[in-house]
């Protein structure tokens, strides 16, 4: 997982409120279980026709936003089914943070095993965000989790909090498996210790 300290990119506005996982990648791509080939699909129902064609009126196929890795969104992001299918279609399409004034609990776990940074705001400061990238396109943040704050080049300065645990394991890049290896050295000798223990008691 790529650890995440300093981030500066455009922002897309998507202000809608209870974005569900089906919404961020619905059902039909759900065909791996590996973490790759969902970031084609993201918002799929949203971003292209029945026929496969893009929707030029959706914000990600606009030219100003297409390569955007900030997401700014409506409260309740995330919600709707516990797939981690969604953090990884975010992650691969590009996202490295999304700003939302709330977020489903599971999707808040599954964003942070896949070093997606998910910023809590309240809802006027998230809709100034929006606003700015409406009306400044390419709008940019600099996002710092190191110093926890999140910044743009007129004036805009903001402090964000996150949990200690979930911004060490971002800082340092630690998914479920990093964190497990942590502790090889102990496990190993675990494991030593058993071995000794059942050729004694053969």
């Amino acid at each position: 997982m790529e650890p995440f300290r300093q981030h500066r990119g455009t922002v897309a506005p998507l202000l809608r409120e209870n974005i569900d996982t089906d919404q961020i990648i619905p059902k039909q791509h759900l065909k791996s279980i590996e973490r790759t080939g969902f970031g084609a699909h993201l918002f799929s129902g949203w971003r292209f026709h029945g026929d496969g064609t893009p929707r030029p009126d959706f914000v990600l196929n606009q030219e100003h936003y297409c390569s955007a890795s900030i997401l700014v969104a409506g409260k309740n992001f995330g919600c709707g089914s516990s797939r981690e299918h969604a953090a990884w279609a975010l992650s691969e399409f590009g996202f490295r943070a999304v700003i939302a004034p709330s977020y489903a609990d599971i999707f808040r776990t599954n964003a942070g095993n896949n070093g997606l940074l998910l910023i809590e705001m309240e809802e006027p400061l998230v809709r100034r965000i929006a606003e700015q990238a409406q009306t400044r396109p390419p709008y940019e943040l600099t996002i710092d989790l190191e110093a926890q704050t999140i910044a743009d080049d007129f004036g805009f300065s903001e402090t964000f909090a996150v949990e200690a645990f979930r911004r060490h394991r971002l800082l340092y890049g630690l998914d479920e498996i990093g964190m497990t290896l942590l502790h090889e050295a102990d496990i190993a000798r675990f494991e030593e210790c058993r071995h000794t223990f059942l050729q004694r008691g053969t």
